[in-house]
């Protein structure tokens, strides 16, 4: 009995690393490559070449381009492997009409946490009327035509 006991242990520690594994998903070194973009001097060709493409972009007044940094890593065996999170960085660039960065945020992870979201919600009465809509257009098809006759007919013309 002891030593199956003495085997599912060592089976389950030789599975565990000691070495922890780095997740990184996103653009690599975000603050540092933040720091060597410039106002009024950087266009979009260079921030397209040392940032690659953006995540996320959006169109309203001035081009928005959104990079996302996360990194995280499995924690030690007393946690069980959980997965602790490194780094999270968003990096927001306005571009003004003439190609030009006009403005550059970096939120942090820290910066992320303290951020208070707005707790309203929108609701939109369009979902409902549409599926009210769709259901009672069925039940007068159905209501029309009972056992499908007319739309077999119509379909063989």
């Amino acid at each position: 009995m002891k030593k199956i006991f003495y085997l599912t242990i060592l089976f389950f520690i030789s599975n565990c690393t000691l070495n922890k594994t780095i997740d990184h998903h996103g653009v690599h070194f975000l603050e540092k490559k933040e720091k060597t973009l410039v106002l009024n001097k950087t266009n979009k060709n260079d921030i397209f070449q040392l940032l690659g493409p953006p995540s996320t972009r959006g169109q309203f007044d001035n081009d928005l381009w959104i990079y996302i940094e996360r990194k995280t890593t499995t924690s030690m065996l007393k946690k069980l492997g959980k997965k602790e999170l490194i780094a999270n960085n968003v990096l927001i660039l306005e571009i003004n009409n003439q190609g030009m960065l006009a403005k550059k945020t970096l939120l942090t992870k820290n910066d992320i946490e303290n951020y208070e979201f707005t707790k309203t919600i929108t609701t939109t009465d369009i979902n409902q009327k549409r599926f009210l809509i769709s259901t009672l257009g069925s039940l007068r098809q159905k209501i029309n035509d009972p056992l499908g006759k007319k739309r077999k007919k119509i379909s063989e013309q």
